[in-house]
């Protein structure tokens, strides 16, 4: 598992950002991927899945 920061998320959208703690590099997140509701700063556990443009975080929960 990797660890993070939801950098952003969009509610209403369903999509946003997490920011990798150790890389820095960003990952796309979609609500199917999320295991716990998620807002912006929180700090987070993911993982990551090949989607169509690239790596996207997947079973994202809060710390």
């Amino acid at each position: 598992m990797k660890q993070g920061r939801v950098k952003f998320f969009n509610e209403s959208k369903g999509f946003g950002f997490i920011k990798d703690s150790e890389s820095e590099q960003e990952y796309f997140v979609h609500v199917t991927g999320l295991i716990d509701e998620i807002r912006e700063n929180d700090e987070v556990t993911f993982e990551l899945k090949e989607g169509k443009k690239g790596l996207n975080a997947v079973n994202v929960k809060r710390v």
